[in-house]
Protein backbone atom coordinates (compact mmCIF):
# COMPACT_ATOMS: atom_id res chain seq x y z
CA UNK A 1 0.00 0.00 0.00
CA UNK A 2 1.32 3.53 -0.75
CA UNK A 3 2.33 5.34 2.02
CA UNK A 4 0.88 8.78 2.90
CA UNK A 5 2.52 12.15 1.60
CA UNK A 6 5.48 13.03 3.18
CA UNK A 7 6.07 9.53 4.51
CA UNK A 8 3.83 10.41 7.14
CA UNK A 9 2.71 7.50 9.25
CA UNK A 10 -1.36 6.56 9.07
CA UNK A 11 -1.73 8.15 12.12
CA UNK A 12 0.60 9.21 15.40
CA UNK A 13 0.13 9.22 19.49
CA UNK A 14 1.05 12.51 20.65
CA UNK A 15 1.77 11.95 24.01
CA UNK A 16 2.23 13.95 27.08
CA UNK A 17 5.09 13.52 29.33
CA UNK A 18 3.30 12.08 32.26
CA UNK A 19 -0.44 11.45 31.64
CA UNK A 20 -2.22 13.43 34.70
CA UNK A 21 -6.05 13.10 33.94
CA UNK A 22 -8.03 10.08 32.86
CA UNK A 23 -8.76 11.31 29.22
CA UNK A 24 -7.70 9.92 26.50
CA UNK A 25 -8.43 12.28 22.74
CA UNK A 26 -9.46 10.86 19.36
CA UNK A 27 -9.29 12.88 16.27
CA UNK A 28 -10.15 9.78 13.53
CA UNK A 29 -11.68 12.06 10.95
CA UNK A 30 -9.37 15.19 10.33
CA UNK A 31 -6.11 13.22 8.23
CA UNK A 32 -5.58 14.91 5.20
CA UNK A 33 -2.33 13.40 3.70
CA UNK A 34 -4.19 12.34 0.53
CA UNK A 35 -2.18 9.06 -1.42
CA UNK A 36 -1.76 9.73 -4.80
CA UNK A 37 -3.18 6.84 -6.39
CA UNK A 38 -6.19 7.19 -4.19
CA UNK A 39 -6.47 10.69 -5.91
CA UNK A 40 -5.98 9.28 -9.35
CA UNK A 41 -8.95 6.73 -8.65
CA UNK A 42 -11.06 9.78 -7.71
CA UNK A 43 -13.30 11.89 -9.94
CA UNK A 44 -13.38 14.59 -7.34
CA UNK A 45 -10.43 17.19 -7.58
CA UNK A 46 -8.00 17.39 -4.81
CA UNK A 47 -10.45 20.70 -3.05
CA UNK A 48 -13.69 18.51 -3.05
CA UNK A 49 -12.47 15.30 -2.49
CA UNK A 50 -11.61 17.42 1.50
CA UNK A 51 -15.44 17.62 2.31
CA UNK A 52 -15.50 15.23 4.60
CA UNK A 53 -13.01 16.14 6.38
CA UNK A 54 -12.87 17.20 10.16
CA UNK A 55 -10.55 19.93 9.06
CA UNK A 56 -8.03 21.15 11.52
CA UNK A 57 -10.02 19.13 14.81
CA UNK A 58 -6.40 17.59 15.88
CA UNK A 59 -5.58 21.01 16.05
CA UNK A 60 -8.38 22.84 17.65
CA UNK A 61 -7.28 19.64 20.79
CA UNK A 62 -3.55 19.48 20.11
CA UNK A 63 -3.25 20.86 23.89
CA UNK A 64 -4.21 17.53 25.15
CA UNK A 65 -0.30 16.78 25.93
CA UNK A 66 0.32 19.51 27.36
CA UNK A 67 -2.63 19.30 29.59
CA UNK A 68 -1.19 15.57 30.85
CA UNK A 69 -3.60 13.34 27.77
CA UNK A 70 -2.79 11.41 24.73
CA UNK A 71 -4.22 12.52 21.45
CA UNK A 72 -4.62 10.18 18.57
CA UNK A 73 -4.25 11.77 15.25
CA UNK A 74 -5.14 10.54 12.03
CA UNK A 75 -3.04 11.33 9.33
CA UNK A 76 -4.99 9.32 6.56
CA UNK A 77 -8.55 11.36 5.05
CA UNK A 78 -11.84 10.13 6.14
CA UNK A 79 -12.59 9.71 2.22
CA UNK A 80 -10.02 7.12 2.12
CA UNK A 81 -10.94 4.66 5.22
CA UNK A 82 -13.42 5.48 8.00
CA UNK A 83 -12.63 3.88 11.49
CA UNK A 84 -15.82 5.31 13.39
CA UNK A 85 -17.42 2.74 10.89
CA UNK A 86 -17.52 -1.07 11.99
CA UNK A 87 -14.35 -2.78 10.27
CA UNK A 88 -15.88 -4.24 7.21
CA UNK A 89 -19.00 -1.84 6.72
CA UNK A 90 -18.72 -2.47 2.81
CA UNK A 91 -21.21 -1.62 -0.58
CA UNK A 92 -20.30 -4.49 -2.42
CA UNK A 93 -21.56 -2.53 -5.07
CA UNK A 94 -18.04 -0.36 -4.98
CA UNK A 95 -16.17 -3.28 -5.29
CA UNK A 96 -14.95 -6.17 -8.02
CA UNK A 97 -14.67 -9.54 -6.49
CA UNK A 98 -16.73 -11.03 -3.45
CA UNK A 99 -16.67 -9.67 0.15
CA UNK A 100 -16.05 -11.92 2.79
CA UNK A 101 -18.99 -13.05 4.47
CA UNK A 102 -19.03 -11.59 7.62
CA UNK A 103 -19.36 -8.14 6.01
CA UNK A 104 -21.94 -5.68 7.15
CA UNK A 105 -23.31 -4.42 3.45
CA UNK A 106 -26.99 -3.35 4.31
CA UNK A 107 -26.26 -0.68 7.42
CA UNK A 108 -27.77 2.22 6.74
CA UNK A 109 -24.16 4.01 6.06
CA UNK A 110 -23.52 1.34 3.94
CA UNK A 111 -26.93 2.33 1.95
CA UNK A 112 -25.85 6.09 2.74
CA UNK A 113 -22.89 5.65 0.94
CA UNK A 114 -20.72 5.86 4.17
CA UNK A 115 -19.05 2.77 5.08
CA UNK A 116 -15.51 1.78 6.02
CA UNK A 117 -14.51 2.49 2.89
CA UNK A 118 -16.81 5.33 1.47
CA UNK A 119 -18.28 5.99 -1.71
CA UNK A 120 -19.51 9.51 -1.13
CA UNK A 121 -17.99 12.51 0.70
CA UNK A 122 -20.27 15.31 2.21
CA UNK A 123 -22.84 16.64 -0.33
CA UNK A 124 -23.24 12.80 -1.89
CA UNK A 125 -20.38 13.57 -4.41
CA UNK A 126 -19.54 10.61 -5.59
CA UNK A 127 -15.46 9.48 -4.79
CA UNK A 128 -14.28 7.12 -7.12
CA UNK A 129 -14.79 6.76 -11.02
CA UNK A 130 -15.28 3.20 -11.30
CA UNK A 131 -14.98 0.03 -9.07
CA UNK A 132 -12.42 -0.83 -6.59
CA UNK A 133 -10.79 -4.52 -6.21
CA UNK A 134 -11.89 -6.10 -3.33
CA UNK A 135 -8.26 -6.86 -2.32
CA UNK A 136 -7.80 -2.96 -1.57
CA UNK A 137 -10.90 -2.31 0.56
CA UNK A 138 -9.51 -5.43 2.83
CA UNK A 139 -6.02 -4.06 2.75
CA UNK A 140 -7.10 -0.84 4.26
CA UNK A 141 -9.11 -2.80 7.12
CA UNK A 142 -5.91 -5.00 7.45
CA UNK A 143 -2.96 -2.26 7.18
CA UNK A 144 -4.98 0.34 9.19
CA UNK A 145 -8.21 -0.19 10.30
CA UNK A 146 -6.99 -3.08 12.83
CA UNK A 147 -3.70 -1.29 13.87
CA UNK A 148 -5.69 2.21 14.52
CA UNK A 149 -8.20 0.79 16.96
CA UNK A 150 -5.73 -1.53 18.42
CA UNK A 151 -3.46 1.67 19.63
CA UNK A 152 -6.93 3.29 20.56
CA UNK A 153 -7.75 0.33 22.84
CA UNK A 154 -4.04 0.27 24.71
CA UNK A 155 -4.47 3.84 25.69
CA UNK A 156 -8.31 3.49 26.69
CA UNK A 157 -7.13 0.17 28.46
CA UNK A 158 -3.77 2.26 30.14
CA UNK A 159 -5.83 5.26 31.22
CA UNK A 160 -8.44 2.71 32.89
CA UNK A 161 -5.43 0.85 34.44
CA UNK A 162 -3.68 4.24 36.00
CA UNK A 163 -6.68 5.95 37.19
CA UNK A 164 -9.92 3.51 37.37
CA UNK A 165 -11.67 4.74 34.87
CA UNK A 166 -11.11 6.40 31.83
CA UNK A 167 -13.39 9.31 29.53
CA UNK A 168 -12.96 9.17 25.80
CA UNK A 169 -13.17 12.09 23.92
CA UNK A 170 -13.65 11.49 20.21
CA UNK A 171 -13.37 14.55 18.21
CA UNK A 172 -15.45 15.83 15.14
CA UNK A 173 -16.68 18.28 13.56
CA UNK A 174 -19.97 19.50 11.67
CA UNK A 175 -21.25 21.68 8.42
CA UNK A 176 -21.95 25.06 9.71
CA UNK A 177 -26.03 24.14 8.05
CA UNK A 178 -26.35 21.48 10.28
CA UNK A 179 -29.91 22.16 12.20
CA UNK A 180 -33.17 20.73 14.35
CA UNK A 181 -35.97 19.98 12.58
CA UNK A 182 -38.76 22.34 13.12
CA UNK A 183 -36.39 24.82 14.30
CA UNK A 184 -33.90 27.64 13.15
CA UNK A 185 -31.37 26.92 15.89
CA UNK A 186 -27.72 26.15 14.75
CA UNK A 187 -26.23 24.71 17.44
CA UNK A 188 -22.12 25.70 17.61
CA UNK A 189 -21.61 21.84 19.74
CA UNK A 190 -23.79 18.66 19.75
CA UNK A 191 -22.56 16.35 22.59
CA UNK A 192 -23.24 12.61 21.54
CA UNK A 193 -23.61 9.82 24.54
CA UNK A 194 -25.75 7.13 22.59
CA UNK A 195 -28.18 8.32 24.17
CA UNK A 196 -27.15 7.67 28.28
CA UNK A 197 -25.55 4.81 27.21
CA UNK A 198 -21.78 5.81 26.62
CA UNK A 199 -20.75 7.85 29.39
CA UNK A 200 -22.53 8.33 32.84
CA UNK A 201 -25.03 11.05 32.97
CA UNK A 202 -23.05 13.45 35.49
CA UNK A 203 -20.15 13.36 32.77
CA UNK A 204 -22.55 14.31 29.99
CA UNK A 205 -23.92 16.72 31.95
CA UNK A 206 -20.85 18.47 32.62
CA UNK A 207 -19.66 18.54 28.97
CA UNK A 208 -22.76 20.30 28.01
CA UNK A 209 -22.72 23.13 31.07
CA UNK A 210 -18.92 23.76 30.57
CA UNK A 211 -19.18 24.01 26.49
CA UNK A 212 -22.27 26.49 27.58
CA UNK A 213 -20.55 28.17 30.09
CA UNK A 214 -17.62 28.77 27.23
CA UNK A 215 -20.65 30.50 25.19
CA UNK A 216 -21.76 27.70 22.77
CA UNK A 217 -24.93 26.69 21.74
CA UNK A 218 -24.92 23.26 22.79
CA UNK A 219 -27.28 20.31 22.13
CA UNK A 220 -26.92 16.60 23.08
CA UNK A 221 -27.42 13.83 20.66
CA UNK A 222 -28.96 15.37 18.01
CA UNK A 223 -28.64 14.66 15.13
CA UNK A 224 -25.56 13.03 16.25
CA UNK A 225 -25.11 10.92 19.37
CA UNK A 226 -21.98 9.01 18.14
CA UNK A 227 -21.29 7.00 15.90
CA UNK A 228 -19.06 3.35 16.07
CA UNK A 229 -16.29 4.85 18.48
CA UNK A 230 -18.25 5.99 20.78
CA UNK A 231 -20.81 3.08 21.06
CA UNK A 232 -18.13 0.38 20.66
CA UNK A 233 -15.81 2.30 23.60
CA UNK A 234 -18.69 3.47 25.90
CA UNK A 235 -18.94 1.05 28.92
CA UNK A 236 -19.74 3.07 31.96
CA UNK A 237 -20.66 0.30 33.96
CA UNK A 238 -17.35 -0.88 33.63
CA UNK A 239 -15.54 2.67 34.08
CA UNK A 240 -15.39 3.31 30.64
CA UNK A 241 -16.66 6.34 29.27
CA UNK A 242 -17.33 7.85 25.63
CA UNK A 243 -18.34 11.08 24.50
CA UNK A 244 -18.63 12.55 20.65
CA UNK A 245 -17.90 16.18 20.22
CA UNK A 246 -18.99 17.86 17.01
CA UNK A 247 -18.01 21.65 16.65
CA UNK A 248 -19.71 23.67 13.81
CA UNK A 249 -17.17 24.48 11.47
CA UNK A 250 -18.41 27.88 10.34
CA UNK A 251 -17.24 28.87 13.85
CA UNK A 252 -13.35 28.37 12.67
CA UNK A 253 -13.22 27.78 8.95
CA UNK A 254 -14.22 29.42 5.67
CA UNK A 255 -16.84 26.44 4.63
CA UNK A 256 -15.77 27.22 1.09
CA UNK A 257 -12.10 27.60 1.04
CA UNK A 258 -11.57 25.33 3.96
CA UNK A 259 -9.13 27.67 4.94
CA UNK A 260 -8.86 29.21 8.80
CA UNK A 261 -10.83 31.89 9.88
CA UNK A 262 -9.07 34.77 11.64
CA UNK A 263 -10.38 33.51 15.07
CA UNK A 264 -9.08 30.47 14.89
CA UNK A 265 -7.03 30.84 17.82
CA UNK A 266 -10.12 32.27 19.94
CA UNK A 267 -11.68 29.22 19.54
CA UNK A 268 -8.78 26.97 19.73
CA UNK A 269 -8.76 28.64 23.69
CA UNK A 270 -11.82 27.98 23.77
CA UNK A 271 -11.64 23.92 23.36
CA UNK A 272 -8.46 24.32 25.31
CA UNK A 273 -10.85 25.77 28.01
CA UNK A 274 -13.19 23.12 28.45
CA UNK A 275 -10.64 20.38 28.43
CA UNK A 276 -9.05 21.77 31.14
CA UNK A 277 -12.42 22.47 33.16
CA UNK A 278 -13.64 18.81 32.71
CA UNK A 279 -10.20 17.46 33.66
CA UNK A 280 -11.17 19.59 36.69
CA UNK A 281 -14.56 18.33 36.91
CA UNK A 282 -13.11 14.44 37.39
CA UNK A 283 -10.82 15.58 40.15
CA UNK A 284 -13.54 14.52 42.27
CA UNK A 285 -13.58 10.89 40.88
CA UNK A 286 -10.42 9.72 41.22
CA UNK A 287 -10.53 7.67 43.79
CA UNK A 288 -13.99 5.94 42.95
CA UNK A 289 -15.69 4.73 40.54
CA UNK A 290 -18.46 7.43 40.63
CA UNK A 291 -18.55 8.01 36.93
CA UNK A 292 -20.46 4.66 36.64
CA UNK A 293 -23.61 4.84 35.10
CA UNK A 294 -26.82 5.56 37.30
Amino acid sequence: MERLPGHLPDFEVREPEFQTIPFVFNSPHSGRAYPEHFLAQSRLDAHSIRRSEDHFVDELYGSAPSLGAPLLVAHFPRAYLDVNREPYELDPRMFDGPLPPHANISSPRVMGGLGTVPRIVAENLEIYKGRLPVEEALSRVEQIYRPYHSTLRRLIARTHARFGYAVLIDCHSMPGTIRIPGSSIRPDIIIGDRFGSSASAALSDAAVSLMEDAGFRVLRNKPYAGGFITEHYGRPRRGLHALQIEISRSLYIDEVTLQKRADFAVVEAMIASFMRRMAGFTESFSDSMSLAAE
